[in-house]
């Protein structure tokens, strides 16, 4: 199985069992952006990251197998 970028390099699966519950996904979404050095984009998460941001993520974790990026900067 193919490793994923996201979520601490964590296998696919795993990573997606993570994107599933709300407050891990909020949680290591707000970890990896803030680890990529996107202070904006983790600060972002904090304040929307509950349902909108919860459910793109959940949705391109399924599909591409890594968390939305809104902001790069």
């Amino acid at each position: 199985m193919a490793k994923s970028k996201d979520y601490f390099g964590l296998g696919r699966l795993l990573s997606l069992i993570l994107a599933i519950i709300p407050f891990t996904s909020w949680l290591f979404g707000f970890l990896t952006r803030a680890s990529e050095g996107k202070i904006i984009a983790a600060i972002l998460r904090i304040f929307f990251g509950w349902w909108i941001v919860w459910i793109i993520d959940l949705f391109c974790m399924l599909t591409k197998g890594k968390i939305w990026r809104a902001l790069n900067c």
